[in-house]
């Protein structure tokens, strides 16, 4: 039994070492490849396996008394080969309290005492919680009676919180209208590579959570409209008759239909007269659940095809102030996102059985649920939904870490903005404003922090690096492996990633690693060139000019910032016609420094110039990006 043994362990770090070459692997991923939770060659492993929940929340929210209270159950589900001594919770809503860590300054409005846990119980056994001042967003308790593999917790837990004045992610968006997020104690996510995840939330990063199976009942006055992710179970103990009616039939229709007014709702003729009513969702398989509530928002609805195999509907619903002009035509944008979404780029039908898009201030993706400001222009708000929206693929189909890999989810989310954008705005002006929010900043600022490599932990940096490596340089990376592999072959690859890694928490190797073997390629290459490097975006054109005997012309190429960027060598001749020859980035596959570009003879043109062209990757010192014959 031992040769055997030795020949599968040999083939095992074979592969590794193929798919590994000149690539980076922490030692932590290396492993897991070793436990078989993950492979080298991108799939999940034979050993993977992650942990579960199963919530039923009810929470109650009374405006304008900022007090929310809240009760839950939680079904843990240890799917893991380890015993587990402790459980870490997540108290995300701590972020408000005096002293936590923020990257920006909070004022008396955006601060609040934290979360109270006022009761907590395992296995039906009640237990103190010790509520100390110093508790950040997460804490660590241990368990009566450790948990073992394969076996399962009931969790008991009642708390309340202070609700934030200043909205921004969650909080008060008037008086009136409360959008909760965050607002339940969770258990944190314990994974295969790195155990619990013990980051400290603070208001810069996101989120990583585990797939989990809700039930949550909202209690709001009468009078009062919630929206929430997942499925409402009870439209007709909540909704009068009309009402309920409109929802179920703007759930198979094309039409916009305007479910309710703010006069309506001002009347008292939307919502039962209880003295308050409970809305009950429901949503599987997903990493977080928020809700809204108003008493004067306005409520649309429509629905889109997102499957066309099934015939499969989305609900697209929105909820704003009257007075937000642009939020009146938040379905038509919200339709217009899935569908193309779903049909183009990724490409993948929309997971979900609806989104939410609420007027607030902080232009926030949830699942099923958008947070956004009102802008003046519609187009831009077009733009922020679209965004938002996009993320319903990363990372709440993918299950992504983005408080560690914030690229493998905001670089992604703003790639399809872009592609999005040309069908909205036509691509010219798609791309100038993807050069000015999410390039130009970035390429023009020559301090050391815009050019830490882009694998860089999302934990570990500032604000103006968070920015560059979460949205621009990743986006940057993702178009220009598209355009060095096809918009066919960088499909499969797409789609092949996605599909292995759905519902479950991929990292940047899983990412690397399925192009590699989707494509048969070896791109480590590519990813060590964009990923792990201090480059930058600048090209230069040499100027001397050779030419073959066939009066052919050798155009030296120098990569001075040295990222493999595609580009495009524009000739103009005497007549002032012009010829555009692009590169895809497979020329700097063998040398990152400069390539050679041979550009055909034209029969009766003489060149005049030969300029180099970045387009979206745009040239930090565009001085030398062009030459003139001398005269």
């Amino acid at each position: 039994m031992l040769r055997p043994l030795l020949i599968l362990l040999f083939a095992a770090f074979s592969s590794i070492a193929l798919y590994s070459q000149s690539l980076y692997i922490p030692r932590d991923i290396k492993e897991a490849y070793k436990k078989g939770t993950r492979s080298p060659d991108g799939r999940p492993g034979s050993h993977y396996w992650q942990n579960k929940g199963r919530y039923d929340i009810t929470v109650t929210a009374t405006p304008p008394d900022r007090t929310v209270r809240g009760s839950e159950t939680i079904t843990y589900f240890n799917n893991s080969p380890d015993t587990l001594k402790t459980l870490v919770f997540r108290l995300t809503i701590n972020i408000h309290k005096p002293g936590a860590v923020r990257l920006s300054q909070a004022d008396s409005a955006y601060l609040t005492p934290g979360i109270a846990i006022d009761t907590y119980a395992e296995n039906g056994k009640s237990k103190t919680w010790h509520n100390n001042p110093q508790d950040g967003t997460w804490k660590q308790v241990r368990l009566n009676t450790p948990l073992t593999p394969h076996d399962s917790i009931r969790l008991d837990i009642g708390w309340h919180y202070t609700i934030s004045q200043r909205s921004n992610r969650e909080g008060m968006i008037d008086s009136t209208t409360y959008f909760l997020a965050y607002f339940y104690p969770r258990v944190a996510v314990y994974d295969d590579y790195n155990g619990w995840d013990l980051t400290e939330f603070n208001d810069m990063q996101e989120f990583y959570n585990d797939f989990n199976d809700y039930t949550l009942r909202v209690k709001a006055p009468a009078n009062y409209i919630v929206w929430a992710t997942g499925d409402l179970q009870n439209p007709d103990a909540v909704l009068n008759p009309a009402y309920a009616k409109k929802l179920a039939a703007s759930s198979s229709s094309d039409n916009i239909v305007s479910i309710a007014t703010p006069g309506e709702i001002a009347q008292g003729k939307v919502t039962r007269s209880n003295t308050l009513n409970a809305w009950v969702w429901k949503a599987t398989d997903i990493t977080d659940v928020t809700c809204a509530l108003s008493n004067h928002f306005a409520w649309d609805a429509s629905s889109v095809v997102v499957d066309d195999a099934t015939g499969r509907r989305a609900s697209v619903q929105s909820a704003y102030n009257d007075s937000a002009k642009d939020f009146h035509r938040m379905v038509e944008f919200g339709r217009h996102a899935l569908d193309w979404l779903s049909h183009h780029w990724p490409g993948v039908s929309y997971p979900f059985p609806k989104t939410t898009i609420v007027q607030g201030f902080a232009d926030m993706e949830y699942p099923m649920m958008v947070n956004d400001n009102t802008n003046e222009d519609p187009s831009f708000s077009r733009l922020v939904a679209e965004h938002e929206i996009a993320h319903s693929w990363f990372p709440f189909y993918m299950g992504i870490n983005e408080s560690r890999f914030a690229y493998m989810d905001e670089g992604w989310a703003t790639t399809f903005e872009l592609l999005i954008g040309k069908t909205d705005l036509g691509e010219k002006r798609a791309e100038d404003m993807y050069k000015e929010f999410r390039v130009n900043y970035y390429t023009y600022d020559p301090a050391f922090t815009e050019d830490l490599p882009i694998i860089t932990p999302t934990d570990a940096l500032t604000p103006a690096a968070y920015s560059n490596n979460a949205y621009g340089k990743p986006s940057l990376a993702y178009l220009a492996v598209k355009d060095l592999l096809g918009d066919e072959m960088f499909r499969k690859c797409l789609h092949t990633y996605m599909d292995r890694w759905h519902g479950k928490h991929p990292i940047p190797w899983d990412f690397f690693n399925s192009f590699n073997d989707a494509s048969g390629k070896n791109l480590n290459w590519f990813w060590t060139n964009w990923f792990f490097s201090n480059n930058y975006l600048d090209l230069a054109i040499d100027g001397a000019i050779a030419r073959t005997s066939d009066g052919a012309s050798i155009v030296t190429i120098h990569n001075i910032g040295g990222f493999a960027i595609p580009f495009d060598l524009v000739v103009t001749y005497t007549d002032s016609s012009t010829d555009r020859f692009h590169q895809t980035p497979a020329v700097w596959s063998t040398n990152q420094s400069k390539t050679a570009i041979t550009l055909p003879p034209k029969t009766g043109k003489t060149i005049h110039s030969i300029e180099v062209n970045n387009g979206i990757f745009v040239d930090a010192d565009p001085s030398n990006n062009k030459w003139t014959v001398k005269q």
